[in-house]
């Protein structure tokens, strides 16, 4: 099942997302949801606030392929090594994108779908998916790591294009 994704300005993409206690079936259901609906929207990687859910739960796929996507429950970062700068973008706020700058590598740890514990070390590709999508479950957005005068551009330009939208749809 695809599930619709919020877009900025919705509240529950600023709350800070709530630890997942055990896996259960509505867990499992949730994570497929998540992934289908990632895939559906030709991303890499979706939390779980982004369709609704105030869980902390993240799916990330690199290589946007199905089959090996990563699955991490009560997801955190526990370091961070280096910088990398490159563009970003956000199913949550479609139509915009800036560069970033980031740790290069990161570990993350958290849960596998079955409940295991996983610590994931990454770099590139992969740690900045991590680190984008651990930001929408502490209730941030890409925007938040620009500064002032960048992110006011966008969000004047993402406005623009989400009233553009809406007239159409009218």
């Amino acid at each position: 099942m695809v599930a619709p994704i919020l877009k900025e300005p919705d509240p529950l993409l600023h709350r800070k997302a709530l630890t997942v206690p055990k896996i259960t079936s509505e867990i499992e259901g949730l994570i497929e949801t998540m992934i289908e609906t990632m895939h559906a929207a030709q991303g890499v990687g979706l939390a779980a606030n982004q369709i609704g859910s105030p869980l902390n739960i993240l799916v990330a796929s690199p290589n946007g392929e199905r089959g090996g996507e990563i699955v991490l429950v009560n997801a955190s970062l526990t370091r961070g090594r280096g910088r990398a700068k490159s563009p970003e973008g956000c199913l949550s706020l479609p139509g915009i994108s800036s560069e970033v700058s980031r740790p290069g590598s990161v570990s993350a740890s958290g849960l596998d779908r079955r409940g295991n514990p996983l610590t994931l070390e990454a770099e590139g590709l992969l740690a900045k998916i991590l680190q984008h999508e651990v930001d929408h479950l502490e209730g941030h957005l890409f925007l938040h790591r620009l500064g002032f005068w960048n992110r006011r551009r966008l969000l004047r330009k993402y406005e623009a294009l989400s009233n553009s939208l809406r007239q159409i749809k009218l």
